[in-house]
């Protein structure tokens, strides 16, 4: 049995080779040629699922280890025959960690505090959940809009959501975290616009950790520094040909890695790899064992501080952001084609990082309500 993966999934060639042989090829130079004998077909979004790759090919089985979904025909896939599997939710808590440590990195940047402070997630499937219960830890009011959720008469939380207007009118802080839809009536493409995005609150901090075409980037780019004052931006359009200018204005602009802690990626491997191994009626049998975390332990002394910077403190040593953000940027340069080869070269090549849970800490002189957050944070105390 042949089986062609994506070489930049972890534990691809160790797991996958327990059921064939295994071809290890990056997302975007998977071609037709390499599909055309294969059975099994595993990739990331940056492996474009369509008729030009699959035309002709004798495939019996697709796995997309992430969580977003643009990138595949199912229609075709359907038509094919090809059974497929995605892995929705792999990466939620990873995206979470990543909007938590952008955030607490802007309060300390620009001196000024989360608590209080009110969001709005637009967006509240497996990842948008996760950053809601962040941002709760982190005392932030929480406001959430799904409309595709809100329509559904038995649940019961999406009853709370709000509507994208109220969102605008209320929001400090606005987080996407939608799927990209090009048309019909949950259309995303553009969903926040040069006229949403002028309607929104003055000074709002946007973060766009979804897909890059749910923000208009040059609207985003005219009203950067004015009624938006602070953005995050680790999806873009166009991507990985980003858009320089915009690069050179935002806060933090990431090579859309906010999914990338390493228990993320894994996840996404291990989802594709039970689905196929079901599906063809063999046993799982590789451990997806993960190895020690690079931060492990951390001590903090509470005394005297407030606790958003302890929170701070912890978040930033587990995850250094701002360094994920300086290698995009200094690899900004004016070259399209160059741009995107640093853009794809980072995401390939990313540094091992951890979700916050695999590091435990100790903190000294930490009252209970302290506690209450670094565990909702899910540290280990």
């Amino acid at each position: 049995m042949k089986i062609v993966c994506d070489k930049n999934m972890p534990y691809a060639m160790e797991a996958f080779s327990t059921i064939g042989d295994v071809s290890l090829i990056p997302g975007r130079e998977i071609t037709a040629a390499d599909v055309r004998d294969a059975d099994v077909l595993i990739t990331r979004s940056t492996t474009k699922i369509n008729e030009s790759l699959l035309t002709g090919s004798s495939l019996k089985f697709y796995g997309s280890g992430v969580i977003g979904v643009d990138h595949i025909d199912f229609d075709l896939l359907e038509r094919m025959g090809i059974q497929w599997a995605t892995a929705p939710g792999c990466n939620a808590v990873s995206v979470g960690n990543y909007v938590t440590a952008a955030l607490l990195w802007l309060g300390g940047k620009f001196d000024f505090k989360l608590a209080g402070k009110t969001i709005g997630v637009i967006g509240v499937g497996n990842v948008g959940k996760q950053v809601c219960r962040f941002c709760t830890a982190l005392g932030m009011r929480v406001l959430a809009n799904d409309p595709p959720r809100q329509r559904d008469s038995d649940d019961a939380e999406a009853r709370q959501f709000v509507s994208l207007d109220q969102i605008l009118a209320e929001s400090d802080v606005i987080s996407c975290h939608v799927p990209l839809n090009k048309d019909g009536v949950d259309k995303t493409l553009h969903l926040l616009g040069a006229d949403e995005l002028s309607r929104a609150k003055e000074g709002l901090v946007l973060i766009n950790a979804a897909r890059g075409p749910v923000v208009d980037n040059q609207a985003l780019l005219d009203l950067l520094g004015g009624r938006i004052s602070h953005a995050v931006i680790d999806c873009w359009e166009g991507e990985p040909a980003y858009c320089a200018d915009l690069m050179a204005k935002v806060d933090l602009g990431t090579p859309h890695i906010a999914g990338h802690a390493y228990e993320g990626k894994v996840n996404g491997t291990a989802m594709v790899y039970w689905a196929a191994c079901e599906f063809l009626g063999v046993e799982a049998s590789y451990p997806f064992e993960l190895p020690d975390p690079p931060v492990p332990y951390l001590k903090v002394d509470a005394v005297g501080q407030a606790d958003e910077d302890v929170l701070r403190e912890l978040v930033l040593k587990v995850y250094d952001i701002p360094a994920d953000s300086d290698r995009l940027r200094k690899s900004c340069v004016a070259s399209a084609s160059e741009r995107s080869s640093a853009f794809d070269a980072q995401r390939s090549a990313y540094p091992m990082r951890r979700q916050f849970e695999s590091t435990r800490v100790e903190i000294e002189g930490a009252a209970e309500p302290l506690l209450v957050k670094i565990r909702g944070l899910d540290f280990s105390v």
